[in-house]
């Protein structure tokens, strides 16, 4: 089930691997979505303005975790390419005992900085009570969020995207099953649908643990952390955490301006924002997919495949972005009524205002995932923080300017998004092409391979 990308068709390839993963990411994003369908149907809007901040905040909260395994995972995927078991069995060890430690020290700050969140997002009192209870409970879950996206990352750095998919749709399944026993049955409200998720997440997590353990036993025995490896992982993984930390932490201020208009807002933003996550959700995994085939052709020294999958990746993800931007555009009030019931106007129309404005720019995020993933696999993870800044702090500085003209209102913080989208598509495109020559300089060295692996020991 293992997939050598440095190998065979290369579009054809890179869709394939990807596929499992685009599956695998939406039912993760399904946790808080089932949430989200089951708490906005039947405990009113106020749980639904909860629950949607929560998620905000929480995404913010992994996204520090998810950006060192991602990190990681560009280091293990170049060592696949490299064909050098040794070094990435060392690149595992240091990895996980990296992110283990950040782990811990993420779920204690999180309960120690709980009272203080309402203050940071301008949570409204009515709203609060129910939040605090659903966070209590929700960050038990971080540690399940590292098991499993480290473990996801190593197998998909061999080419496995298979195997993670098959524990998300497990527990996926299970979520739904305990969100309708604990809220509709036993009547636990948002507690239980907090509960709920995080039992599914442990399911997923030590579950993906258990079956990596098994299955490549040799990469787990004598457990020894070097420091040079944790400086390689380092390297790629800090910058990575930053770039993802910083996106979500403009996100989680924008959450802040939203929450500043009331409940209906919120409930309205809280709704359109699952059905973004799963719109783009595709070219997002199709991103990291495509920055997996660079890694092990940058690590093969594969140019000329890294070339022509860049071009077919480019073409891939505009052709689906404008189909998809389609899509929310004329089904929009649809999606907004599996979470909001019809008699709540002032949110379904709400929503739909959103989902028009953000909805019609996917070409946007299309692109700068495939940045992102370009930049992190030629291990210059660096540029893709400062197109992170570029996006988000735009986004946050033009969501508080223009929400504050009475002309403009909440719909300035909606424009915010695609502007900051594409400013950053700008300044990516315009350094790669500005260092084509220099990211392939070493395209005619004798022997590349061991030229790579030097620079890694530095």
């Amino acid at each position: 089930m293992n997939t050598d990308l440095t190998r065979g068709p290369i579009m054809r390839s890179m869709l394939i691997f990807s596929l499992p993963m685009v599956f695998g990411n939406i039912l993760q994003q399904g946790y808080n979505v089932v949430d989200t369908l089951i708490v906005g149907q039947f405990l009113g809007k106020n749980a639904l303005a909860a629950v949607g901040s929560s998620f905000t905040l929480m995404t913010f909260l992994t996204s520090i975790l998810f950006g060192l395994c991602m990190g990681s995972s560009a280091v293990f995927s170049i060592r696949f390419g490299e064909r050098d078991e040794n070094a990435l069995r060392e690149s595992l060890h240091a990895s996980f005992a990296l992110i283990a430690g950040a782990t811990l020290l993420l779920n204690i700050l999180a309960f120690l900085c709980l009272d203080g969140i309402q203050i940071f997002l301008h949570v409204p009192v009515e709203i609060w009570d129910p939040m605090r209870e659903y966070l209590k409970i929700i960050f038990w879950g971080i540690a399940a969020t590292f098991f499993y996206n480290y473990f996801a990352s190593f197998l998909r750095a061999l080419g496995n995207s298979l195997i993670p998919l098959i524990f998300l749709a497990i527990s996926a399944v299970l979520n739904i099953i305990l969100d309708l026993w604990f809220v509709l049955g036993l009547d636990k409200g948002v507690a239980g649908a907090a509960a709920a998720t995080v039992i599914a997440q442990y399911i997923s997590g030590l579950g993906i643990a258990i079956y990596s353990w098994h299955g490549f036993p040799l990469f787990w025995k004598n457990f020894h952390v070097r420091w040079r490896r944790i400086k390689e992982i380092a390297h790629f993984s800090i910058l990575t955490c930053i770039q993802q930390s910083v996106m979500n932490l403009g996100i989680l201020l924008v959450q802040g301006r939203v929450n500043s208009f009331g409940p209906t807002v919120m409930a309205a933003f809280a709704a359109a924002v699952k059905i973004d996550a799963f719109a783009y959700m595709p070219v997002q995994d199709f991103g990291n997919a495509f920055s997996t085939f660079i890694a092990q052709n940058y690590g093969a020294r594969q140019a000329k495949r890294i070339r022509a999958g860049l071009k077919g990746a480019v073409f891939a993800s505009l052709v689906f972005c404008i189909i998809l931007s389609t899509v929310i555009w004329f089904f929009a009030q649809q999606l907004m009524e599996l979470f909001v019931g019809p008699e709540d106007s002032a949110t379904v129309l709400e929503g739909i205002h959103y989902l028009h404005i953000e909805g019609a720019f996917y070409v946007g995020i299309g692109c700068l995932f495939l940045l992102y993933g370009l930049y992190r696999a030629l291990g210059k993870p660096g540029i893709s923080v400062v197109l992170t800044i570029i996006s988000l702090g735009s986004r946050v500085v033009l969501a508080y300017v223009l929400s504050s003209i009475p002309t403009i209102g909440v719909s300035g913080i909606w424009w915010s998004v695609p502007i900051g989208w594409f400013l950053a598509d700008a300044v990516g495109i315009a350094y790669y092409f500005l260092r084509k020559q220099q990211f392939f300089s070493w395209e005619n060295q004798q022997d590349p391979v061991k030229e790579i692996g030097r620079r890694f020991e530095k």
